[in-house]
């Protein structure tokens, strides 16, 4: 009875998922997407920008983020603090969150609210004020954010250690909030540049999902943002990252209860042009290793061995350069680093010498697709997904084949891809040693690494 329900509601939200979606570009150049999900009179409207901390010269790293805090600061029609709370009296709520790729806001609100939304997002796509004194107080909100997730927080040190370790050369290698001497420097011209250089119509996608009509959305986002002019917009090349020839190490030492591992992997991921199978078949090496109770990393080294604490893989095919396949685990009490990460290594091997099993290979690529589904239960992640395709230089047509491309993946495909890329030769790993000393206790952390206003 389990599995016909379980059918029956990935029909149903496979039906939701594939509704039309109505695409226009502004003569300004500004995107829209649209989509109707009438199961609910509400509606979520989302503004991407195509700019983040991986566009952040040397020097400059977190002023990406900087700015996102600084977009709630007022305009002349609207002042500081004005935005949020006119939201909130319209029943709405509003956040933000700046990726290494992206920059976006967005508003869930009452349907009839959608114009509420565009006349604010709108005003201060080309009116913010940047005051001095805001800055000011905004960027120590800021400092005391990364001292509170990161520098009082071993785990996300020991994180930013291993990303610095990984990459050598592109900017991946640095925190989306920014190194602490940067954001010491940084001042309000440098966020006056960068708001001029980015916040442009041109340089943005507007997607709206929820209990609308696609015309009359598409009419209100040109009456309000049709007339904001549009701007060239220079980007800077970016160094790809050279290949990796041999592994490396590196280990932080900070005050902590309990050792970390990080071991990570360089792999491709999606491109607009080109064969996503190797992507698709990562995906599904992920769930292979880390996709519940079942997966062998849970099964094998938390139940049967009692070598690893906790332990989990992550994989995010949706960036604009290739990336990592990461895994983090801590060690049980009775075991070291060192034998955790052996086994680790162990399991590894396994995938690359023995093709998985169909009926395991079927149980997983069913949870992997079902998770991507089901999230698209929720009309705010409908909009993330597309948001997030378009604004990496994809197309959001993918979520409709997405299904099929994880179904259509072999166990000779899966084994393929553990052997090409979970090679020594391209493995980082990090180490965090504990040390006496006190830390305090650990926030709660947004979901991607994405810090949220």
């Amino acid at each position: 009875m389990r599995i016909v329900r379980f059918g029956f509601a990935l029909a149903v939200l496979s039906l939701a998922a594939c509704s039309p979606v109505q695409e226009v570009t502004l003569e300004n150049g500004l995107k829209v997407l649209v989509k109707e999900d009438h199961r609910a009179p509400v509606v979520v409207s989302q503004i991407w920008y195509k700019v983040g901390a991986s566009d952040e010269p040397d020097g400059q790293t977190g002023i990406a983020h900087v700015l996102e805090h600084m977009m709630f600061k007022g305009t002349a029609r609207y002042p500081a603090g004005a935005f949020s709370r006119i939201i909130a009296e319209n029943g709405g709520r509003e956040n933000a969150f700046t990726g290494a790729d992206y920059t976006a806001y967005f508003q869930q609100l009452e349907k009839s609210r959608l114009p509420v939304a565009f006349e604010l997002e709108a005003d201060r796509m080309q009116n913010l004020l940047l005051d001095d004194k805001e800055f000011a107080k905004e960027v120590r909100v800021v400092m005391e954010e990364r001292r509170l997730r990161t520098d009082d927080q071993p785990e996300a040190l020991a994180f930013e250690k291993f990303m610095a370790t990984a990459f050598t050369t592109h900017s991946y290698k640095n925190p989306i909030i920014g190194w602490m001497r940067d954001l010491e420097a940084l001042t309000i011209d440098d966020v006056r540049a960068w708001y001029r250089r980015w916040y442009v119509p041109n340089n943005a996608t507007l997607v709206v999902v929820g209990d609308v009509n696609p015309r009359e959305v598409i009419a209100l986002a040109r009456e309000h943002f049709g007339k904001i002019p549009s701007r060239p917009v220079e980007r800077t090349r970016i160094p790809p990252e050279p290949a990796q020839t041999e592994m490396r190490r590196s280990t932080l030492k900070a005050p902590a209860q309990v050792p970390n591992l990080v071991l990570g992997f360089h792999v491709p991921v999606y491109t607009a042009n080109g064969d996503n199978a190797e992507a698709y078949a990562l995906q599904v090496l992920s769930g292979v290793l880390d996709g519940g109770q079942s997966a062998r990393f849970e099964r094998e080294l938390v139940r049967n061995q009692e070598i690893a604490a906790s332990i989990g893989s992550g994989y995010n095919a949706a960036t604009k350069n290739p990336t990592l396949f990461i895994i983090s685990a801590t060690p049980a009490r009775a075991h070291t680093v060192k034998e955790l990460e052996a086994a680790i290594r162990a399991q590894l091997k396994r995938v690359q010498d023995e093709p998985v099993a169909e009926s395991e290979l079927e149980r997983v690529k069913a949870q992997v697709a079902a998770g991507n589904v089901f999230q698209r239960d929720s009309i705010f992640y409908q909009a993330m997904q597309m948001g997030t395709l378009e604004t990496v230089g994809l197309d959001w047509r993918m979520l409709n084949r997405y299904v099929d491309s994880i179904q259509a993946v072999t166990a000779a495909q899966v084994q393929a891809v553990a052997k090409k890329y979970l090679t020594e030769s391209n493995l980082t790993v990090t180490v965090l040693e504990p040390q006496p000393g006190s830390t305090r206790p650990r926030p709660a952390r947004p979901a991607g690494g994405a810090h949220v206003h």
